[in-house]
């Protein structure tokens, strides 16, 4: 599955502190210590276990960033046998990546960091994404995200199936009961009449979303036509309900399940017949996959001194 790499070049900072963090002034004392420098082998990348990949487009950024850090020209040479978004089985090749040895070992866990954080994110949205296969919901992430990784991790949910959210509060309108709190005096449909009016003024066009908790709340709103509207962890029977009151009161209104759904739940709310279900647990909570090197007998090109 072909996956448009969106917003990888915010991968290049995080790489370049990753290294840091390694490396420091001294670099990899213990790759010097051990491997002659003149020393070239080659590595493959390889999935210990089944899932969707990934982060295989970071690969030869790191090595590359590497070479800079190290001010070498030769910089290790990387083959992706796989693509992100492809479906990983125990003992798939993803990549080979050659070149001299200590490089090799120095770019290792910052690479590995970066597949199994980015496919893990990827294969936990894949999971859910199977779960609701059938119906018309779409699986969406959060901005619950890591600090300077959101587009990566946005990126690892489309390697999944998913589709993202809103990348950040610049680009779409998602009214909370936090917005309103400050003027008890208005409704959930005043939010989003005083938001339109907002976005006409400013000549802005992104959605206007707007949080619910009450079916009296989700009537009051769609008289405002809103674009989307969150169901706030409702129970399945008043998702059900919603979406028949969506349906006779704004049909061109798209309903958002999201709040406590888990894989063994998503389903149920899926065949509610929501559009879209918003899971934070993509990327605040997906387990890292596993993911290693496989380091094939080098060959020195002299003797260790």
């Amino acid at each position: 599955m072909a996956v448009a790499p969106d917003g990888i070049d915010s991968a290049d900072a995080l790489i370049e502190l990753a290294l840091a963090e390694d490396l420091q002034d001294r670099g990899d004392i213990t790759s010097r210590a051990v491997i002659a420098a003149s020393e070239q082998s080659e590595v493959h990348v390889v999935a210990r276990e089944p899932g969707h990949l990934c982060g295989a487009v970071l690969i030869d950024r790191v090595y590359a960033a590497l070479a800079r850090r190290q001010q070498t020209s030769e910089s290790c040479q990387v083959q992706l046998h796989l693509a992100d978004g492809d479906c990983l089985e125990p003992g798939s090749l993803i990549a080979t990546v050659s070149g001299p040895v200590q490089a090799l070992l120095s770019g290792e866990r910052v690479a590995l960091n970066f597949l199994i954080h980015l496919s893990g994110i990827a294969t936990r949205t894949a999971e859910f994404v199977d779960q609701v296969q059938g119906t018309n919901a779409a699986i969406l992430d959060t901005r619950k995200t890591l600090p300077g990784y959101r587009q990566l991790q946005k990126y690892a949910v489309r390697c999944g199936g998913g589709t993202n959210h809103r990348m950040g509060l610049y680009d779409g309108i998602l009214i909370k009961d936090n917005h309103l709190a400050a003027h008890a005096d208005r409704s959930v449909a005043d939010g989003v009449s005083i938001a339109r009016q907002f976005l006409l003024d400013q000549s802005i066009d992104v959605p206007i979303e707007v949080e619910v908790d009450t079916l009296e709340q989700l009537q009051d709103v769609l008289r405002e036509e809103p674009d989307i509207v969150l169901l706030d962890n409702m129970k399945p029977v008043d998702v059900q309900k919603a979406v028949r009151i969506r349906d006779n009161q704004s049909p061109s209104t798209l309903l958002e399940a999201s709040g406590g759904i888990n894989l063994d739940t998503v389903g149920c709310a899926a065949a509610a017949g929501v559009d879209r279900i918003s899971i934070g647990g993509l990327t605040h909570s997906a387990p890292a996959l596993d993911i290693g090197y496989d380091w094939p007998h080098s060959t020195p090109t002299e003797a260790f001194p």
